[in-house]
């Protein structure tokens, strides 16, 4: 089956009849889901059921459940847990702190039909990191990030979650919104290769990645990550990542152009996956007509990557739960 580069969020707690038709007609490789899409775990379930009855396949299913400011899915049916910064910071074994953490999350995902997490983030904290970002973050130094990014997707993976590193290849130096407003970098290009880039690099492993919405000035000036050609050879070749690479959410402002040109521009530069998030009929039915079908290898690289999807691990989740409490006691 050939599939259209497109990953969609739904509008609602419950598919449309439009919705139906145009994700069966379609077919998109995926869905994101949203807090605007969850109620209780078992409509969730249901939800997650539906969109997947409208593709006719086991399409994945994704989520931005980081924790902290970040967590789509909450109380009262849900663990709420301290932006990732805090318990870095405040755990005395963080990073078991941070495995048990994404253990429990994909736990909690795999319940209502969630395989995907665009999680871990990479990025690394900088003093005019926006607030935003900031303490969704691991850390300040490359090694720390990376140890704390390998203990979190290891930890979905072994609870039959897929990992999406984000954003590649770099947001940390982002002072502004880059839902709001266009991040621009200065800095030179062998500082950012030996800083910011420098923890892609040691986990482009992965098998799935986000691209950030941001200028790097002293590599091209004239497009974001996402829509150019020279930083996604970049990524491919210099950092070395050939998972599946998605774009972060076409709608966010950093973006210029109408919804179909961001498409179209993304794909041209070599995304794979257009993400788009908003549930908004017009913009989906434009944005799926602009990225087309997936390149062949677009769909390797899905396929390498969804195979991974594997039943969890047995786990004890009250013990866990238990030694996470104590970790942060």
């Amino acid at each position: 089956m050939t599939l259209n580069a497109t990953i969609f969020g739904p509008e609602g707690l419950t598919i449309t009849d439009w919705e139906r038709g145009f994700f069966r007609d379609t077919q998109p490789l995926g869905f994101i889901v949203f807090a605007r899409n969850i109620d209780t775990p078992d409509q969730l379930r249901r939800l997650t059921g539906d969109l997947r009855d409208t593709v006719g396949r086991d399409a994945p299913i994704l989520i931005d459940q980081e924790g902290g400011r970040v967590q789509r899915m909450r109380a009262p049916h849900w663990r709420e847990y301290l932006p990732a910064l805090d318990q870095m910071q405040r755990a005395s074994d963080p990073m078991r702190a941070q495995w048990i953490r994404n253990r429990l999350i994909a736990a909690e995902l795999r319940d209502v039909g969630i395989d995907v997490n665009c999680a871990p983030l990479a990025d690394l904290v900088e003093d005019d990191t926006h607030p935003v970002l900031r303490n969704r973050l691991y850390g300040v130094d490359v090694p720390t990030v990376v140890a704390a990014a390998r203990q979190c997707a290891d930890a979905f993976l072994a609870g039959g979650v897929l990992p999406v590193l984000k954003h590649i290849p770099g947001y940390g130096r982002a002072s502004v919104d880059s839902h709001k407003d266009l991040p621009t970098v200065h800095a030179p290009r062998a500082e950012l290769d030996a800083h910011d880039f420098a923890p892609f690099r040691a986990l482009n492993d992965l098998a799935m990645g986000m691209t950030a919405h941001i200028v790097f000035s002293d590599i091209d000036a004239d497009a974001t990550a996402t829509t150019s050609p020279v930083m996604m050879q970049l990524i491919r070749e210099d950092i070395g990542f050939d998972g599946l690479i998605m774009t972060d959410d076409l709608s966010m402002e950093a973006l210029s152009g109408t919804i179909a040109e961001r498409a179209t521009a993304s794909i041209k530069a070599g995304c794979d996956i257009i993400l788009h998030c908003n549930g908004d009929p017009v913009e989906m039915a434009a944005v799926a007509a602009a990225a087309g079908e997936m390149t062949p290898a677009a769909q390797t690289r899905a396929n390498r990557a969804l195979a991974q999807r594997k039943s969890p691990e047995n786990i004890d989740i009250p013990a866990l739960e238990a030694e996470f409490e104590a970790l942060l006691a």
